[in-house]
């Protein structure tokens, strides 16, 4: 068995943009971009035509939202003012730091998390002191997959060596978590089993 973590409103509480489309426009002009006029309406347009479940880098769909509008970009300047956009606070939750270090003593541990802003997953475990606490780290802007999609928990378990039905995944939406029962695993829900209970329930069923 291995087990992987939910990151954001799992392990950690984060303050994101109250409105991320006029936090991105600051940055996009503060390097030189003309935002267009309409920007909330194209910023809300879906403009990569990605498969069900695929995730898009928020950078390219910025940059292509302003492409939309006969705005082009050069070089990474989407991809440095979506990154300045979400650089928020960060909270450990209780007991997230314990319940990580308590699985792991019973075999591999990993993350996965969907998140389509780069360095956003890695600033937030090293600002929530968890940078270093998993045997693997899974993230939709690196594999490409968002959960619930079956690839997004098959490339974590690929991560963590096993097969997808002996992974354990804890998280707090049966939305987007809950999807591990469709590859075979088991869902647990923080909102239901506390992290202060989740290494002694799993070790109970051992």
């Amino acid at each position: 068995m291995a087990v992987t973590f939910d990151l954001f409103g799992t392990l950690v509480d984060v303050e994101y943009p109250s409105d991320p489309a006029e936090t991105v426009a600051r940055e996009l002009e503060s390097r030189g971009v003309a935002v267009p006029d309409d920007w909330h309406v194209a910023y809300g347009e879906r403009h990569v035509d990605a498969p069900d479940g695929a995730e898009v880098p928020l950078p390219a769909h910025v940059a292509h939202a302003l492409g939309s509008r006969g705005v082009e970009v050069t070089g990474n300047v989407a991809r440095h003012a979506v990154v300045a956009a979400f650089d928020p606070d960060v909270t450990r939750r209780d007991g997230a730091r314990t319940a990580v270090r308590d699985v792991a003593e019973s075999g591999p541990v990993g993350l996965l998390s969907n998140c389509a802003v780069p360095e956003l997953v890695s600033k937030t475990l090293i600002r929530a002191g968890l940078r270093g606490e998993f045997d693997a780290v899974t993230t939709s802007i690196g594999c490409g997959w968002r959960k619930p999609h079956p690839k997004a928990f098959e490339t974590a378990a690929d991560a963590l060596d096993v097969e997808p039905a002996r992974l354990v995944h804890v998280g707090d939406d049966p939305a987007t978590d809950g999807g591990v029962v469709d590859v075979g695993g088991r869902f647990v829900d923080v909102t239901e089993t506390p992290l202060t209970r989740v290494a002694a329930e799993l070790e109970a069923e051992l």
